[in-house]
C-alpha cells in the first residue's frame, strides 16, 4: 500500500513538474534600439507563463535553432547568465515544493515577483520619488526621467546599473531627438537615485557606474524671440481647428511680458493680481526659488499683460490653468509654424524673451534680476545674450565720446 502511495506521489510530481525554455522576441516587436527581449517560458501541463531575463538582443544575435546567444561580443557571458536564470527558477520551484506548497505557475510567478521587487531599481526610484519632500515641479521633472527609464527597461534591476546600461540609455535619448542639455538633465536625475541606492546599501559603491561615466554637456544658447517675432505672434489670428490653441498663445504672450516660468504661471490665481487706479501689479512667490516677485505689469511692454488679463477678467483662475507643459510646448510649435517662425520654441522661451528684450532696451540687469526672481545676478547674466544690434546701438550711442 505504501509503495502505491509513493508511486502516486512521484506520478503527480512528474505531471506537475514545470519545464523551462528560452524564447526571443515573443511579441514580434523591436524596441527603439532595434532589439527585443529574451524571456524564459515556464510550462506546466497545458499552461505557460513568462519571466524576463532583462537581456535585449538584435535579431541576428539570437540562434532560434539552439536557443542561444550568437554573434554578440559577450555571447558566452550572456549564455552563462541565461543558464543561471533558469537554474534560479528551478531552485525557487524546489524550495516551494520543500516548504510543502503545491507549486503552480501562478505561485512561482508571484514568489519570483516578490524576490524581484526587492532588487528592482525602478521600484526603488518610484518609491523614493513619491516619498521625497521635493517641490511638486521638481518631482514632475524627475518623473519624466522615471517614465523614460520604464519605457527603456521596465524591469530594471540594481544589478543591471552599469556603464553599458548608461551608454545605451544615452543612445536612446539621442535617438529620440533630445538636445544634449535635456539629456544632461535626465542623467542628473538618474545619478541622484543611483547615489541614493549606494547610500542605502542597495548598490555597492564599486558598482556605481557614474564613477566612470561622464555626462556630456554642450554650450547652450537660450532660445528667445526678437521684437519682430513677438509682434508676429501678437498679430497671429488663430482660426478653425487652431482656435483651441488661443489660450496657450495668450499665456505664452503674458509670460513674454511678465517673465514667468510655466510653474509660476500655473500656480497663479486672481488673488496675485493687485490693481490700484491705472497701476496693475503681479505679486507672487516663485515656485523654484521661493523669492517674492513684484512686477508692475502696467509698465512692462507697454502694459500688454494688462490688456490680456482684461480679456479673461470673467475667470482669471481658468486663464492660469493650462494642460501639461509638454502638451503646451507641442501647441507652441504648431503656433510658431503658423506665424512662420522657424525657431524651436517652448514655454520657457517666453522667459528668455522677456529678459533679453528688457536688457536690449537698456533696462539695468539688476532690475531684470528682481523681475525674474533670481537670487543672484550671475543667473540673470546667463539670459543676457547680446544681439549684434545691441552692440551697434551701444557704439552709436557713445561714438562721440569715443572720438573725443
Amino acid at each position: 500500500m505504501g509503495v502505491n502511495i509513493e508511486l502516486q506521489n512521484k506520478f503527480i510530481a512528474i505531471m506537475t513538474k514545470i519545464t523551462y525554455r528560452l524564447v526571443f522576441n515573443r511579441k514580434k516587436r523591436l524596441n527603439a534600439l532595434g532589439k527585443a527581449l529574451v524571456q524564459i517560458e515556464a510550462r506546466q501541463q497545458s499552461k505557460r507563463c513568462y519571466f524576463t531575463t532583462h537581456i535585449y538582443l538584435s535579431p541576428n544575435e539570437w540562434d532560434h535553432r539552439t536557443g542561444l546567444v550568437r554573434k554578440h561580443p559577450n555571447a558566452d557571458a550572456l549564455n552563462y547568465k541565461l543558464f543561471h536564470l533558469i537554474v534560479s527558477l528551478e531552485k525557487l520551484e524546489l524550495d516551494l515544493w520543500r516548504e510543502g506548497h503545491t507549486v503552480t505557475l501562478s505561485l512561482l510567478k508571484e514568489q519570483n515577483k516578490h524576490d524581484q521587487s526587492l532588487s528592482s531599481f525602478i521600484r526603488f526610484f518610484e518609491e523614493e520619488l513619491d516619498n521625497s519632500s521635493l517641490r511638486v515641479s521638481t518631482k514632475l521633472n524627475q518623473r519624466t526621467t522615471l517614465l523614460l527609464l520604464k519605457e527603456f527597461r521596465p524591469d530594471l534591476l540594481f544589478s543591471e546599473i552599469n556603464l553599458d546600461f548608461l551608454m545605451k540609455f544615452e543612445k536612446l535619448l539621442r535617438m529620440k531627438g533630445y538636445n544634449p542639455n535635456t539629456i544632461v538633465k535626465h542623467f542628473k536625475h538618474l545619478k541622484r537615485y543611483v547615489n541614493l541606492a549606494v547610500n542605502k546599501g542597495k548598490l555597492p559603491l564599486l558598482n556605481n557606474p557614474f564613477q566612470k561615466f561622464r555626462i556630456k554637456t554642450s554650450d547652450f544658447h537660450h532660445s528667445y524671440l526678437s521684437a519682430e517675432e513677438l509682434i508676429c505672434l501678437e498679430r497671429l489670428q488663430l482660426s478653425g481647428r487652431f482656435t483651441r490653441y488661443q489660450k496657450s498663445l495668450d499665456a505664452f504672450l503674458f509670460c513674454c511680458y511678465s517673465g514667468l516660468r510655466y510653474s509660476d504661471f500655473t500656480q497663479l490665481t486672481a488673488a496675485n493680481i493687485h490693481s490700484s487706479g491705472d497701476e496693475l501689479w503681479l505679486v507672487f512667490r516663485s515656485v523654484k526659488t521661493q523669492v517674492e516677485v513684484r512686477s508692475p505689469l502696467h509698465l512692462l511692454f507697454g502694459g500688454k499683460a494688462k490688456q490680456l488679463l482684461q480679456q479673461y477678467a470673467q475667470d482669471l483662475d481658468a486663464f492660469f490653468h493650462l494642460p501639461g507643459n509638454s502638451n503646451v510646448n507641442k501647441q507652441l510649435q504648431a503656433i510658431a509654424r503658423l506665424a512662420e517662425i522657424e525657431k524651436h520654441i517652448s514655454f520657457h522661451t517666453a522667459r528668455h524673451t522677456h529678459a533679453t528684450l528688457l536688457i536690449y532696451s537698456g533696462v539695468n540687469i539688476t532690475t531684470v534680476q528682481k523681475l525674474l526672481g533670481h537670487r543672484s545676478v550671475k543667473t540673470t547674466q546667463s539670459y543676457a545674450e547680446v544681439m549684434d544690434s545691441t552692440v551697434v546701438n551701444d557704439l552709436l550711442r557713445h561714438k562721440w565720446k569715443l572720438i573725443e
